[in-house]
């Protein structure tokens, strides 16, 4: 039965830089995919785009790309990322030159798949009777309207699939979904109907496990930790997938990191929701069917899954304006660390009030006693040796926002003793973007996918 090797490269946009060179020198791989976008980069994209035409997308993989394409083009490697952002044709252009620097021009296609960005039809769908309502709130988008900064659909593999059909060994997308990335491929390789729910289920699910890179061969795993080997060489995953829709996860021999039933568990819980209903533009997934089974050292073999009929909608990640913010933090030494850090947080605060500051919100972290478990973190021990005092304010007031970056460091010699930790200066404002997450009918927008000489 044909099987087709898929590596994860990129958990993220600032993920780690070797990992997807290591994946193609390591040893076999047929493809190489990286995800790169989470829904507040594309609002940074959106927002560097204003400032320059050619940019709005991840300037990393065209890195990548001039470190690995001898390579890639030599071992027949195809390469599919969703680096575009919001201006994949400037990513494009920017291969194209690297294409060049290496003498490697007109050598292979690159695919470019677009269309998902609809900032400038978000009138026309709301005159058409799309309220764009939040998933969250239920509110019609008209109610932050004037503030929207991004907006973007989330295509599946079926763009990607025609692509690949088309010739192109390096994809670029939009917005697109994490796991589209790698159903792709498999929908290409065994021919896979776009109703084959089940089969389309397993290769989400499989792409569901490489989405987040490390994470799923034993990085930030929980269970075991310590006995984890060599997180300095830790090896990204791979899905080995079979025509069948069986598929087994694994890594490169010699790396470090561990797969293993534990991990792959810890990852498949990841943005899970109802796991009878994990809903991809593709299909929806049922998780409670999944069947794990470790068949070797590294080697953790997924099957069982099915499936069912994807939705009449794309689901719309827009971002908007939502005030200002600024974070700021002092450290508390031994003795009564803790005391001190309660009491400089309640002077802090009077301050404020004082100044008739105005604020949406005021939030205080104890680092060390409850910034991560908050009230179930119970009191610290009296002999607790350094505490970081960690206050943020946001709201719609700037200039509130502003004054109480400069409320911050005279704590130092006003306030309780053994401080250290401002050297770095008066906390930076800056804007807080908001997530509104929306849904449109498929039947009014369709990606767009282009075939390039590199």
């Amino acid at each position: 039965m044909k099987t087709i090797r898929i590596a994860s490269g990129q958990g993220f946009w600032g993920d780690w830089l070797e990992a997807p060179v290591r994946q193609v020198e390591g040893g076999p791989i047929d493809y190489l995919v990286l995800d790169y976008l989470a829904e507040v980069t594309m609002s940074i994209m959106q927002k560097q785009k204003s400032r320059n035409p050619k940019a709005g997308y991840a300037t990393d993989f065209v890195a990548l790309i001039d470190r690995i394409l001898p390579k890639v083009l030599e071992r027949n490697i195809k390469v599919i990322a969703n680096a575009g952002g919001v201006n994949p044709h400037a990513c494009v252009e920017a291969i194209q030159a690297v294409a060049a620097k290496h003498g490697l021009s007109g050598k292979f296609k690159i695919g470019i798949v677009a269309g998902d960005d609809i900032m400038d039809r978000l009138d026309e769908f709301t005159a058409a009777g799309h309220a764009l309502a939040s998933m969250d709130t239920g509110e019609p988008l008209s109610t932050v309207r004037d503030r929207v900064m991004s907006a973007n659909v989330y295509f599946g593999a079926e763009p990607i699939v025609e692509a690949l059909k088309d010739g192109a060994q390096i994809i670029v997308t939009g917005r697109c979904t994490d796991t589209g990335l790698a159903l792709a491929p498999c929908i290409h390789e065994f021919g896979w109907k776009f109703d084959d729910w089940d089969r389309l289920s397993a290769g989400t699910i499989a792409g569901h496990i490489l989405e987040c890179g490390a994470q799923s061969s034993g990085g930030n795993c929980l269970y075991d930790w310590e006995t984890i080997p060599d997180f300095a060489n830790i090896g990204f995953p791979i899905a080995e997938v079979s025509e069948d829709g069986t598929f087994v996860v694994t890594k490169h021999p010699g790396t470090g990191g561990r797969v293993s039933v534990q991990s792959v568990k810890e990852q498949l819980l990841y943005e899970m929701g109802d796991p009878k209903g994990y809903i991809t533009p593709d299909c929806v997934a049922d998780f409670s069917t999944i069947q794990l089974e470790a068949v070797g050292e590294n080697r953790v073999r997924v099957f069982g899954i099915k499936g069912h009929p994807a939705t009449e909608f794309y689901k719309i990640s827009t971002s908007y304006f939502a005030g200002h913010k600024a974070v700021g933090s002092l450290v508390y030494a031994w003795p009564d660390a803790y005391r001190k850090a309660k009491v400089a947080d309640v002077m802090l605060r009077q301050r404020l009030t004082d100044l008739g500051l105005k604020f949406d919100e005021v939030l205080t972290e104890f680092g060390g006693v409850n910034a991560c478990h908050g009230p179930l973190s119970g009191e610290p021990s009296p002999d607790i040796a350094e505490v970081l005092l960690r206050v943020g304010v946001r709201g719609g007031d700037k200039a509130s926002i502003e004054r109480f970056t400069k409320e911050l460091a005279p704590l130092a010699l006003n306030g309780p003793p053994t401080v250290t930790g401002f050297g770095s200066g008066r906390p930076k404002v800056e804007e807080v973007v908001a997530y509104w997450p929306a849904l449109l009918k498929k039947t009014v927008v369709s990606p767009k996918v282009e075939i390039l000489q590199g």
